[in-house]
């Protein structure tokens, strides 16, 4: 039984006036998340990511459908049952949320206080939490003494204290520059690892899922549109919401507006190659044009890593004798996929 189970989950708001019309936030979501994983949900601005966030932990009701909690339908919980409900689920936010007028130590103690914890556990608890994080120095410090980077693992610390088996992290690392992000994403994998915490992560960036999800969902307009193992959703990407943030961290092939710019620059055949994990080596290839005396130039594309899984395109501009590269390229094709570019593919890159 998935650990976190949403069947057409939809979430809609009265209309704002006589003249307009009620407003769809998430429109008949299914999802299945499983325990220990970390289970990414993205989609541009106003796609119903962070609205669904609050009715995973039903601080907002569903308008319909079932959200089930290891099995529980919490639309169907009384308010006592629901705060129960909430101590098992922790939460971390884009602008941290730290209460200014509390110490470290007193920012982290204060969902234990409320759980009603006995003093010398409550104590432990923090203790071990502010090392773990990094912060034990720090527990009598105040939040404007604090990076930002050290005010979010304050959060992680807080959203951690009672324990909870599911983190949900809203645009966790949004306000953070790439150094700090790199280091909380560094600690969320820790929590993930270490503690077995189920981590859901709302994002609009895509490097963040690629660090450290194994798991994806895209949103667009209130639907998920396209969701899968990360690798398989970013290498593969089905839907044009899904292949707009792939493009964000991974460049592709070429459009047409971008051969003739090519084409331009570099003399020679523009062949594009597409790798996917164990369906070739990019040294291999460059190896074997070397050795047919076959002229290459990199003009295009990159490579990327998905926890341990290459993927990625390489546009490169090939000159030499035809059969040498019409050999070459033969031999490519049985093992990673090969796109050579005409003249005809430019045709008409710039009109509009």
């Amino acid at each position: 039984m998935p650990l976190v189970s949403l069947r057409d989950v939809r979430k809609s708001y009265p209309a704002a006036s006589k003249n307009s019309e009620p407003v769809t936030a998430v429109a008949g979501v299914d999802l299945d998340i499983d325990a220990g994983d970390v289970f990414g949900i993205i989609g541009y601005s106003g796609a119903g990511k962070s609205t669904l966030v609050r009715l995973i932990n039903a601080l907002e009701p569903v308008t319909s459908g079932s959200v089930l909690i290891d099995g529980v339908d919490v639309s169907k919980l009384g308010e006592k049952e629901l705060r129960k409900l909430r101590l098992g689920i922790g939460m971390i936010f884009q602008q941290f949320n730290l209460f200014d007028s509390k110490t470290v130590f007193n920012n982290v103690a204060y969902p234990l206080r409320v759980a009603r914890t006995p003093k010398p556990e409550l104590q432990r608890r923090v203790a071990e939490l502010l090392k773990f994080v990094g912060l034990a120095d720090k527990a009598g410090n105040y939040p404007e003494q604090l990076s930002g980077g050290q005010k979010q693992r304050v959060g992680i610390a807080r959203a951690l204290a009672t324990s909870p088996r599911i983190l949900l992290a809203d645009e966790a690392t949004s306000a953070l520059d790439p150094e700090t992000t790199h280091e909380v994403l560094s600690l969320l994998k820790r929590v993930n690892e270490e503690f077995g915490v189920t981590i859901i992560v709302i994002t609009h960036e895509m490097d963040v899922i690629q660090t450290l999800a194994n798991k994806v969902a895209v949103m667009d307009r209130g639907r998920v549109v396209e969701q899968g193992d990360v690798f398989e959703v970013f290498s593969r990407p089905r839907e044009a919401s899904s292949q707009r943030f792939v493009a964000t961290v991974v460049r592709g092939v070429p459009s047409p507006a971008e051969l003739s710019q090519l084409r331009e620059r570099h003399p020679g055949r523009i062949v594009t190659l597409s790798f996917r994990d164990g369906s070739g080596s990019q040294g291999a290839v460059f190896l074997e044009l070397a050795q047919a005396g076959i002229g290459f130039e990199l003009v295009y594309g990159g490579i990327n890593d998905i926890r341990g899984q290459a993927f990625g395109h390489l546009t490169l501009a090939l000159t030499g004798a035809d059969a040498a590269i019409d050999t070459v390229l033969a031999r490519f094709a049985e093992t990673i996929e090969v796109t050579e570019s005409t003249s005809s593919d430019t045709k008409g890159a710039d009109r509009g």
